[in-house]
């Protein structure tokens, strides 16, 4: 089980690395940018990215901490046509 704390800690990391929560039960929750993740007292909420811009969410999903089981980092994307990672 992770703290609130522990995930807020995670989401700003500088620089921001992706990772994936991990449930007790096996599913699995990709934070692709730290503005797709809330922190709430018992619970986490992780946006799904949009199709025109990533930083803005398209849908949530809601995890309670105590079901989180692990943290696991994504690798991270490399810049396409001379865009700057966000």
């Amino acid at each position: 089980m992770f703290t609130a704390q522990q995930i807020k800690s995670r989401a700003r990391e500088q620089p921001f690395v992706p990772f994936r929560a991990i449930t007790s039960g096996g599913q699995t929750f990709d934070v692709t940018h730290p503005d797709l993740v809330w922190v709430g007292e018992r619970e986490i909420q992780v946006g799904n990215p949009g199709s025109k811009d990533p930083t803005i969410f398209n849908g949530y999903a809601r995890l309670a901490l105590m079901h989180i089981s692990g943290l696991q980092d994504l690798p991270v994307q490399s810049p396409k046509n001379g865009q700057t990672a966000s």
